[in-house]
C-alpha cells in the first residue's frame, strides 16, 4: 500500500505572508502537497514563488475565494486535509477608499470558504481536519497607553474598514466552530516584515524611498507604535497552530518588540547610511490606531513557539534583501 501525501490548501498564497509560508512549509513538511489558490490581485505575485513553482509537491490554481463553484471544485479535486486562509485585502489606506472591495473578499470570501469547506468535510469525514484563519492584531483596535496588551479575550474594536472586515471574518469562523463543529483555529499576528512584501507597506516603502533618495512619508507625529515580527517567525507560529492548536481557540502571535513609526524609519535610514532627517510628515490617516501590542504567552506555552529573529537583525537582513532585489519591487 503506497504512502499517501497529506494536502494543505492555502488561499492567498501568492501574497507576502502566504508566499513566505508556502516556501517555509514545503521546506519543513516533506509529507505534504500544497495547493495555492489565489486570485492574483495587485498584491499577489507568482514571482514570489519562482523557487517552488517546479516542485512536484506544489500546485497553483487561479481563483477567487468568493467563487463558490471554483472553491468547491478545488476541494473536490484536491481533497485537502487542512486549509489556511491568507486570502484578504490588507492595505488599510485602500480600505478607506474602497471598503466594499474589502467587505467582499474578507467577509463574504471567508464565509464562502467556510461554507464550502464545511459541506465538503461533512460529506468526506471532518475528523483530523483543520481550518486556520490568519487574522490581525488590528481587530482589537487601539491601545491609548504604553502599558496594556491585547489578550485573546480582548474586545474586538476595529478602527478601519480593513480591520472591521477581518474582525467580521473572525466572528464567522467562531460561529462555524460553535454551530457546525468546524475544527477551526484563528491566529492574530502583529505587523510583519521581511522579503517579498508589497512596496506600499510601511517598511518596504521606507526602504525603497531611502534607496531612491526620496524622503520617507510618516503619518502625523510619527509616534504611533507597532509590534513587528519577521515573517518567517510568523510562518513557524502558523505551522505550530495548525498542528498543535486546539480547535475553537485563538492564538495571538507577537514578538514583544515595539517601535514607533518614526524610530523604525530612522533605523532603516541608519542601516542605509542616509541622513536621519530624511522624513516628511504627512496628514494623519483617518482612524489611525495609536498602539498595538499583543500578549503572546498562550502561543508561547501551548504551541511551544517563540521568535528566532531580533528586530534589529531582521530589519538589517530585510533592508539588504530589498537592496539586492530592486528589480522585484520596481515591478
Amino acid at each position: 500500500m503506497g504512502f499517501k501525501m497529506k494536502v494543505l490548501l492555502v488561499t492567498g498564497g501568492a501574497g507576502f505572508i502566504g508566499s513566505n509560508f508556502i516556501k517555509y512549509f514545503l521546506e519543513t513538511q516533506k509529507d505534504f502537497t500544497v495547493v495555492n489558490y489565489d486570485k492574483l490581485t495587485y498584491a499577489g505575485n507568482l514571482d514570489n514563488l519562482r523557487e517552488v513553482e517546479n516542485n512536484p509537491r506544489y500546485v497553483f490554481v487561479k481563483g477567487d475565494i468568493c467563487d463558490t463553484d471554483k472553491v468547491s471544485w478545488v476541494l473536490n479535486n484536491f481533497k485537502p486535509d487542512y486549509i489556511i486562509n491568507f486570502a484578504a485585502e490588507s492595505h488599510v489606506d485602500r480600505s478607506i477608499d474602497e471598503p466594499l472591495v474589502f467587505g467582499r473578499t474578507n467577509v463574504i470570501g471567508t464565509l464562502n470558504l467556510l461554507q464550502c469547506a464545511h459541506s465538503f468535510w461533512q460529506k468526506n469525514n471532518c475528523e483530523n481536519k483543520r481550518f486556520l484563519q490568519v487574522s490581525t492584531d488590528e481587530v482589537y483596535g487601539s491601545i491609548e497607553n504604553d502599558t496594556d496588551y491585547f489578550t485573546e479575550s480582548s474586545d474586538l474594536l476595529p478602527s478601519s474598514p480593513y480591520s472591521a472586515t477581518k474582525a467580521g471574518a473572525d466572528l464567522l469562523v467562531r460561529a462555524f466552530s460553535i454551530t457546525y463543529g468546524m475544527p477551526a483555529i484563528i491566529t492574530r499576528c502583529c505587523n510583519n516584515y521581511g522579503p517579498y512584501q508589497h512596496k506600499e507597506k510601511f517598511i518596504p516603502k521606507c526602504i525603497s524611498h531611502a534607496l531612491s533618495g526620496k524622503p520617507i512619508p510618516i503619518y502625523g507625529d510619527g509616534l504611533s507604535i507597532r509590534e513587528w515580527i519577521h515573517v518567517s517567525d510568523h510562518c513557524a507560529a502558523i505551522t505550530k497552530a495548525l498542528f498543535y492548536g486546539t480547535p475553537g481557540e485563538i492564538y495571538n502571535i507577537g514578538s514583544g518588540e515595539e517601535i514607533s513609526n518614526i524610530d523604525m524609519a530612522r533605523m532603516i535610514l541608519g542601516i542605509l547610511g542616509k541622513p536621519q532627517d530624511a522624513v516628511i510628515k504627512v496628514s494623519e490617516r483617518p482612524g489611525h490606531d495609536r498602539r498595538y501590542a499583543l500578549n503572546s504567552s498562550k502561543a508561547n506555552s501551548e504551541l511551544k513557539w517563540s521568535c528566532n529573529y531580533k528586530l534589529s537583525d531582521g530589519i538589517a537582513k530585510t533592508v539588504l534583501w530589498y537592496k539586492e532585489n530592486q528589480s522585484w519591487w520596481d515591478n
